[in-house]
């Protein structure tokens, strides 16, 4: 078989290399496929193993800057084309050019800009589509409830920002008064005690940078995930209210103040990525205030809770607020342990050493060794004891009580040379990629049952620790984060929650301190995981659609945004969960966002406000606890009351026995004047969906027009459980669909 010539059609994710004085440059190297260059029994090979032959075998060479810095593979490709990415000199490439196999080399170019890597993910891209339509968010003022903010990053530059809108009349305090500018334009600190607003924890720093970060150039972590760094909505402007201490500690209290000065500061978006247990909405800070600032007009996004994947735990979930729960998105930051016996497992890890070593080491298993097998197995500080642990691979198990940056630092105090964590079961398949303090990597629960099987099946277990850099492609995404809370709603069952799903794993985003230990690094980012990250993104996307339809109001948005999702992964498959088989409609809420179709979704359900009044009536609340969310007195019995179901919101959730139900719900026509939709119905199992009428006719543009669902069982219908299915809307260029979850009960 002739040489398979691999021609460059596109390059996903390739971007300048931060511009030092050196002799190394980013090259994109293509080269044959493997089974033409290698034997059949080497076909076992993976493919990066295959790459990685290609490098050449001096791994290091002194720049003309005189510092070391080693010949590395930054980026796999595995279906846009053969090859990868390398940081090379010229003399290494004509070393590569000799080797079987090789076909070129060309120093890599500028194609387009992404966040490393969600805006690109999301389909934001530079000059067009939502991004031009929006004008990058511009004029809209983002609030962002946090740990505060670190305003000297380049996240936070406002070279290209228009002046603040003249409607704004917040303030920078304390020692923010000549830090702010038009990127920056509040901040504002409600921890106790500390009057200033900046960022001891990374936290807000992170997410505030996500919702409207500018750009920044060479952004990475150990020169992982490189690439430009931005924001969701580039232009918006930001406002930081720090409402936690440097522990993420948040009061109730000082998240009310936040909120009640960001309403009269004049904020678009209110961004909150933190959050508690479930409380009546009449006790919730946060349902409290947010009541208030959607009534003034304000959008406000919140995580849905990492106490995921156990059932009712989702946190802010009142109606008048966005609930977003948090998705992979699909870039790895690869790295793969390899046993003795030369089984090889995957994991993540946002380490990368500065040369490459895929030594073998012994293995030590925390958990049988060690004496205190209290703390021990889990490599807690000061609970490795052992002068055995000295240069050995440790194997840790994962405790959600410690943060995996420590369990490694542990591990490097006790003398170890690298850590494998093993998940818990009920993460599955989610992985966080840290940057770790030694060479370590999480893997999963399944694959840490073989490792540690291997161990105790040799006297000698030996480990080596590869770390494959930055991979893009994953046809599985998005999948739900294992962490990532779930419905039903307990606060009002009546509203399913969370509302959709947003990238919430592996988020690389601004950080305040460098986490390489390179004090010479002035940009500086983190990779972290949580709703945290998912919220602030929906945040960005709200920012945009209020800059390109501003007479949209807060519950419009979440309409467009909820009835526009995606229900399938980059495979055509429906989205699946942390064990690999379809999200259930509690984990996805209406699906994943999509925020092109967002900003053009045709119909919207623009729930008016005075809506809920009936609506918290219905939900059995005193006078006195309707008032508290009003302001002002209220009598129940004079009104008329609605079931929670019946509010009219862009999604169903019900509870159904044996007597039928009926509820209604009110459409808006924003798409085309003239147009006529057709209902499309997948019933939930064994449940009778009879929609009237089945067609929809528009005359004009703000028409309304109101349609009846009921729902009933059916003869084979099971006595109990959860069941979904959706409603969908069809017109010629639009579809507008409604998810239906409905708890079926024997009464």
């Amino acid at each position: 078989m002739g040489f398979l010539k691999i021609l460059l059609i596109f390059i996903f994710c390739s971007f300048p290399w931060p511009s030092t004085q050196s002799d190394f440059e980013t090259y994109i190297i293509h080269v044959e496929s493997p089974e033409n260059q290698i034997s059949t029994q080497s076909l076992l090979m993976d493919l990066e193993s295959y790459y990685l032959s290609f490098l050449p075998k001096s791994t290091t060479t002194i720049s003309s800057s005189g510092n070391e810095e080693p010949a590395r593979m930054i980026y796999s490709y595995h279906n846009v084309m053969k090859g990868f990415a390398a940081r090379l000199t010229t003399s290494q490439v004509k070393e590569m050019e000799t080797k079987p196999g090789f076909v070129s080399a060309q120093k890599q170019r500028i194609l387009s800009l992404q966040t490393t890597h969600t805006p690109s993910f999301l389909g934001l891209q530079q000059s067009m589509g939502l991004w031009k339509d929006s004008n990058y968010g511009k004029g809209v003022i983002i609030g962002v409830l946090d740990t505060g903010i670190v305003p000297d990053h380049p996240s936070f530059s406002d070279v290209g920002m228009p002046p603040p809108p003249a409607k704004w009349k917040g303030v920078c305090e304390s020692n923010f008064t000549s830090k702010c500018n038009n990127k920056l334009i509040g901040a504002r600190s409600y921890e106790h005690g500390n009057d200033s607003p900046i960022d001891k924890n990374g936290h807000g720093t992170h997410t505030a940078g996500t919702a409207a970060g500018a750009f920044v150039k060479d952004a990475n972590v150990f020169g992982n995930a490189n690439g430009t760094a931005v924001g969701i909505a580039p232009l918006a402007h930001i406002a930081v209210y720090k409402v936690c201490n440097s522990d993420g500690q948040c009061s109730d209290s000082a998240i009310l103040a936040a909120m009640d000065a960001a309403i009269d500061d004049g904020v678009d978006i209110l961004s909150i990525s933190l959050g508690g247990s479930t409380k009546p909405f009449h006790e919730d800070g946060i349902a409290l205030a947010s009541y208030s600032a959607t009534e003034r007009g304000i959008f406000v996004s919140a995580a849905a809770g990492n106490s995921g994947p156990s059932l009712r735990t989702v946190a802010n979930e009142a109606p008048w607020i966005l609930t977003v729960g948090a998705s992979t998105h699909d870039r790895k930051l690869k790295a793969t342990v390899k046993l003795g016996n030369k089984e090889e497992f995957e994991g993540e890890s946002a380490y990368h050493p500065k040369t490459s070593n895929s030594t073998f080491f012994a293995l030590y298993d925390a958990g049988k060794n060690e004496s205190d097998q209290f703390d021990a197995p889990f490599c807690r500080p000061g609970s490795l004891t052992d002068p055995a642990i000295k240069g050995k691979i440790v194997v840790c198990l994962r405790s959600g009580s410690l943060l995996r940056v420590d369990q490694g630092q542990s591990v490097k105090d006790a003398g170890g040379v690298g850590m494998i964590l093993i998940n818990e079961q009920q993460d599955g398949v989610t992985k966080s990629a840290e940057a770790h303090v030694l060479p370590a990597l999480d893997v999963s629960n399944a694959d840490g049952k073989k490792i540690l099987a291997y161990m105790n099946s040799t006297s000698n277990p030996v480990a080596s620790i590869t770390f494959r850099g930055t991979v893009i492609g994953d046809k599985n995404t998005p999948i739900v984060a294992s962490f990532s809370s779930r419905g039903p709603n307990v606060a009002s069952p009546g509203i399913l929650k969370p509302d959709l799903i947003g990238p919430g794993v592996n988020v690389l985003a601004a950080w305040p301190t460098p986490v390489d230990n390179n004090k010479n690094t002035k940009s500086t980012f983190n990779v972290i995981s949580g709703t945290s990250m998912s919220c602030p993104h929906l945040s960005g996307i709200a920012a945009l659609l209020k800059s390109a339809h501003p007479d949209w109001s807060p519950a419009a948005i979440k309409s467009a945004m909820m009835t526009t999702t995606d229900t399938l992964n980059l495979a055509k498959n429906p989205i699946l969960d942390e064990r690999l088989i379809p999200a259930d409609i509690f984990a996805i809420g209406a699906g994943h966002i999509n925020p092109l179709r967002a900003s053009d979704p045709g119909l919207i359900y623009d729930t008016p406000f005075d809506d809920y009044v009936p609506y918290l009536c219905g939900l059995n609340y005193t006078n006195r606890e309707v008032g508290k969310l009003l302001q002002r007195k209220v009598n129940c019995s004079e009104l008329k009351s609605i079931p929670e179901e019946q509010l009219n919101y862009p999604s169903f959730s019900i509870r159904l026995g044996s007597t039928p139900q009926t509820y209604t719900r009110t459409v808006t026509n924003i798409g085309d004047a003239r147009s006529s939709y057709k209902v499309e119905v997948v019933s939930p199992k064994g449940v009778s969906v009879k929609v009237k009428p089945s067609k929809l006719n528009f005359t004009m543009l703000n028409q309304k027009l109101t349609y009846q669902v009921t729902f009933s069982k059916t003869t084979n219908s099971s006595k109990d459980g959860d069941v979904e299915g959706f409603l969908k809307w069809n017109s010629n260029r639009h579809s507008v669909r409604s998810p239906i979850a409905v708890r079926l009960s024997a009464e």
